[in-house]
């Protein structure tokens, strides 16, 4: 197989990856009233989770693995976690919406106010151990892993923050989400190589030269 077909993939996430930052900045500008709450906003909210599954999907593929057991462990949290988190986004988007309030206030304290407390509170352990995990490989820039870290926790907390700290958390996490997916599209090819070749991939700021490779054949 050519190493171009795991580049491919491997930038097919990273644009995923932007995609989702998009769509966090859109429901941060939503929240905020910066922009108007429409069909499309909301139907558009849930989208953010399934393209970030593709971004932390790549990102473990070409750098977890190494982490081993508990890398592993992270990423399948982290992965549940999101798409558990789609249908959380689901229904706060387009059930809660339509639902009087005093009806929404009586789901929470159902067994649905347990299902979405218990989502976030994988969220928040999931998105935490794997910025863990990402970290010990040495291999990813720090500061958009701290970003996602950061902004992963108001959200996790959503029922417990202020609108606006919440809003924040959104934009930090896009933020985080947009540098990670931008980074992993520049570095597509150069990992791929390694992939293929069975080279890890060069520390931070520095690439793999044709020695490099040879020496790894």
């Amino acid at each position: 197989m050519s190493h171009l077909v795991p580049a491919t993939l491997y930038r097919i996430a990273a644009v995923a990856g932007c995609g989702s930052a998009v769509v966090l900045l859109i429901n941060a500008a939503k929240r905020a009233e910066i922009i108007p709450t429409s069909a499309f906003t909301q139907l558009v909210a849930p989208v953010a989770e399934i393209l970030a599954l593709a971004l932390v999907t790549a990102l473990y593929l070409g750098f977890g693995r190494r982490t081993g057991i508990f890398g592993l462990v992270a990423f399948l949290l982290n992965a549940f976690a999101l798409c558990a988190l789609v249908g959380v986004e689901f229904v706060i988007n387009l059930v809660f919406k339509d639902l009087p309030a005093a009806t929404g206030a009586a789901l929470r304290a159902g067994s649905l106010g347990v299902a979405l407390t218990a989502v976030s509170i994988l969220f928040l352990v999931g998105t935490l151990a794997f910025v863990a995990a990402m970290l010990s490989t040495r291999e990813i820039p720090t500061t958009p892993l701290v970003l996602y870290a950061v902004g992963a926790v108001p959200i996790s907390l959503r029922a417990f923050v202020p609108e606006t700290v919440l809003d924040l958390g959104l934009a930090t996490l896009a933020v985080g989400t947009g540098w990670l997916a931008i980074w992993l599209f520049t570095t597509s090819r150069h990992l791929a190589t390694s992939t293929m070749t069975g080279t890890p991939p060069a520390p931070r700021g520095r690439r793999l030269n044709v020695a490099d490779t040879a020496g790894a054949r």
